[in-house]
């Protein structure tokens, strides 16, 4: 839509034009996208289960989306920790959404995987001690992650690397499971520690540490 047609859509315009098309929907005045194209070429679509959290709820919800589309058997398939990208490579899944990092560096290792559309919720924001107030002044302090080449590592890393900062040498990580490196970021005993929902709202209410790099807001993380 262009700018000027844009700004000519007042919010009841477009709430008066959903109204209209929901009911030539319901007296059936307009064509079902399913009816228009021909089916797909297979009607099952295996997609990684992707356990309780918040940024994979598009996958629940596209659920009943792909069933319109003509895939009469969608599956969601559970597999262990960091194998959702295997799986995909041997077959045994169709679709799994993951952290752009991860997936470039496997990628770039030959699996043969098309990664198809970004996503972007805004989850991490890095918390860190009142000494450090710029990603700069990480250099020689300690960020705790949960293994190397983990979505976590890899964020903080391309992160120092914006500005300039060598992350192979440059930061002291400290790889501990998610729970233990936060408490160790509440005992004062590490400097950063980079949280996924509901860490970061449990820092808060504590008033332990100081957000330095919000991907919901921050720019060019946002």
């Amino acid at each position: 839509m262009s700018a000027p047609h844009a700004a000519g859509w007042t919010r009841r315009r477009f709430l008066g034009g959903l109204t209209v098309v929901g009911t030539a929907e319901l007296l059936g005045f307009l064509p079902r996208p399913v009816a228009a194209e021909p089916p797909p070429e297979t009607t099952r679509i295996r997609m990684v289960y992707p356990g309780i959290s918040v940024c994979p709820v598009p996958q629940f919800v596209a659920e009943e989306l792909l069933k319109l589309e003509g895939f009469t058997d969608v599956q969601y398939v559970q597999v262990g920790p960091g194998l959702d990208f295997t799986k995909l490579v041997t077959g045994d899944v169709d679709f799994a959404m993951r952290f752009v990092g991860s997936a470039l560096i496997q990628t770039d290792g030959g699996g043969p995987v098309l990664l198809l559309a970004g996503v972007h919720v805004g989850c991490y924001e890095l918390f860190a001690s009142d000494r450090i107030r710029s990603l700069h002044d990480l250099k020689g302090k300690k960020v705790a992650v949960p293994s190397l080449q983990d979505s976590r590592h890899l964020f903080v890393a391309s992160a120092a690397s914006y500005v300039g900062l060598d992350s192979r040498q440059d930061i002291d990580w400290v790889t501990q499971p998610t729970a233990e490196s936060m408490q160790l970021f509440t005992e004062g005993r590490i400097d950063a520690f980079l949280g996924f929902p509901p860490e970061p709202q449990e820092l808060r209410a504590k008033q332990i540490g100081h957000v330095l790099v919000n991907t919901a807001v921050d720019r060019p993380w946002s």
